[in-house]
């Protein structure tokens, strides 16, 4: 009576364990078997969310999209299983859509079998793709559990049916939509790395990091030779998932006509694509593609083919007689082909090139002019000439109390100066990505939210500067704390944004590199601040202490304030230094993404 007893306190202990801290993670997989949450309450009987697939048959190696959606949601749990056998372990695996919402978790032996959510951040609609297995059963039906509170969920919503149809063979398994994906000439093995010895004498390439060697294991390279009346091209880089490139008549995914090259079970399929949009790529069912070849080692993929400059009888295919801008992108893939998207921005040449004119041996870059003149103006903005105003502000009125410019002290005037440029590089930064991304983010998490926090304030302080009262004013004190409240909350908030926006994949500044940088330029600010607060106080503690005689305590004075004027000055200079080369180094590194 002791075991049993002991289990049941045991259990009932990890229950309200659960029940209180929840699954806030989504990382569920003790309810695997059962998909009930442990959250102390019975499941509801009426479910107010369904979902729906792309089709109703399938073949193993096939994907199928997977939508749950209805009212606003916290968390979810969604399987498939055996139709015949809904008590069974989960069927086949999962590959998602949107990594910031949801996660694949294994379920039993079988890896990526579930997806469930990554946060209580409230959803109305997830779409997952499903991946058919070798081994899959006749008929699979999905199932989801779905939380819209933490005692208010629904256990097993059955979703629908999907089936295979009576075939002899299923179709290969990579799969980026439904189409399938067929080469037309079978693929030999590179023997060895790919050579840069003729770029830009006998063929075109592209090279990241800029003049690097194909054989390194860091070296991202795609070449064009042209043959006659077709192109031999060449592409490696270290990705043990997909590498791609595409011919792109402007910098903007959408309408594009790519090239892949994919790492199934550890053997490369080669295909054409087109970009439709910011989607997964449609595979064409021909493959307009010749002599292909394939390496995978250490780390780095190669492969390389041949296709005619003019293709008329594929119609998705641009002639390579013409400029157009190239990307190259890489990620990871699915053990059964599928592509996931890629993680960091890819790599786009600065100009429509001729793949077939004069050769050359270019770079890339995996940061939009845009965004890279975004990033430099609010570096220069909130790096230099903020900090430098507010240091001024604070620490220079005696100083250059009696120094005058345009009829106004020479602190305010210059603090005036620098807090305006501030406003101005701010303002034409915060537009430079609405400008690149034609409207809204939704990939940049917090970073946008708190950029338009930062230019809220940043307009509002000037504004609210018009407005000063006079120094002897009652209501002088009540602006002063504002104006220091509202300037030190907005370099708080900027400090925040460029920390979160340094890794978004739109500029990607090299890790940890960035974030050891931006934590030293803040320390910088600080130990600089604090050395002043500390300078000031000793200078006033030095006057304090002299005997009480009049005519000794004025001298002390003006040579106190001379020791300090000095002092204040060579701070300020090094300062002022130091802040120019955290630009310097920020500003190359924005160069080289």
């Amino acid at each position: 009576m002791e075991l049993p007893g002991f289990a049941v306190a045991v259990w009932m202990f990890v229950c309200f364990h659960a029940s209180v801290v929840g699954y806030p993670n989504g990382r569920v997989r003790e309810a695997c078997t059962s998909m009930v949450p442990c959250h102390g309450s019975s499941p509801q009987l009426s479910p107010e969310h369904t979902i729906t697939v792309n089709g109703t048959e399938f073949k193993p190696g096939d994907n199928i999209e997977v939508h749950l959606s209805g009212p606003d949601f916290e968390g979810f749990f969604i399987q498939a299983r055996d139709a015949e056998h809904l008590d069974s372990p989960a069927v086949g695996s999962f590959v998602l859509a949107d990594r910031r919402h949801s996660q694949l978790l294994t379920c039993g032996r079988t890896k990526n079998s579930a997806v469930s959510h990554t946060s209580k951040a409230k959803k109305k609609d997830i779409k997952v793709y499903w991946i058919a297995p070798e081994d899959a059963p006749k008929r699979v039906q999905f199932l989801a559990t779905v939380v819209k509170k933490y005692r208010i969920f629904w256990v097993k919503i059955p979703g629908p049916i999907v089936s295979q149809p009576d075939v002899l063979s299923p179709t290969p398994p990579l799969h980026a939509t439904s189409e399938p994906m067929s080469t037309s000439h079978p693929a030999s093995y590179i023997s060895k790395p790919f050579s840069a010895s003729g770029c830009g004498i006998t063929k075109f390439c592209i090279r990241n990091p800029t003049n690097c060697d194909p054989g390194s294991a860091s070296c991202f390279f795609l070449s064009f030779q042209q043959e006659g009346s077709s192109v031999f091209i060449e592409m490696s880089g270290p990705s043990e998932g997909y590498l791609a490139f595409a011919f792109s008549q402007d910098q903007w995914m959408g309408g594009d006509d790519a090239y892949l090259c994919v790492n199934v079970d550890h053997h490369i399929h080669v295909s054409t694509a087109h970009l439709k949009e910011r989607s997964h790529p449609l595979l064409d069912g021909e493959n307009a593609l010749e002599d292909v070849s394939w390496r995978l080692a250490d780390g780095v993929l190669q492969c390389s083919f041949r296709r005619g400059i003019h293709l008329p009888a594929y119609k998705e295919r641009f002639n390579l007689d013409t400029s157009y801008y190239i990307f190259l992108a890489d990620g990871e893939a699915s053990e059964g082909g599928l592509i996931y998207k890629h993680h960091r921005q890819p790599l786009v040449t600065n100009g429509p090139y001729n793949v077939t004119g004069l050769p050359q041996d270019i770079g890339g870059s995996r940061a939009p002019r845009l965004i890279k003149a975004h990033g430099t103006l609010m570096f220069f903005a909130w790096i230099t000439t903020v900090s430098i105003g507010v240091i001024v502000a604070r620490f220079f009125k005696p100083v250059w109390n009696h120094s005058f410019l345009f009829g106004k002290e020479l602190w305010f005037q210059v603090h005036r100066m620098l807090m305006l440029t501030t406003v101005l590089l701010t303002s034409i930064s915060f537009v430079l990505p609405f400008v690149y991304r034609g409207g809204w983010s939704q990939q940049a998490g917090f970073h946008p939210y708190l950029g338009c926090a930062v230019m809220a304030l940043t307009i509002f302080q000037p504004l609210m500067a018009g407005f000063r009262p006079s120094r002897h004013a009652p209501r002088r004190q009540l602006f002063n704390w504002f104006h220091w409240s509202t300037g030190t909350t907005a370099r708080i908030l900027a400090v925040v944004t460029m920390f979160l926006g340094m890794d978004l994949p739109a500029l990607d500044l090299p890790d940890p590199w960035d974030t050891y940088a931006m934590i030293g330029f803040v320390a910088w600010h600080v130990g600089t601040d604090v050395l002043l607060e500390i300078h000031s106080y000793c200078l006033v503690r030095k006057v304090e202490v002299i005997e009480d005689d009049r005519v000794q305590i004025l001298q002390s004075l003006t040579s106190a304030e001379a020791e300090g004027r000095l002092f204040k000055q060579i701070v300020l200079a090094i300062y002022v230094c130091g802040n120019v080369v955290f630009l310097v180094a920020f500003l190359i590194a924005i160069n080289q993404v």
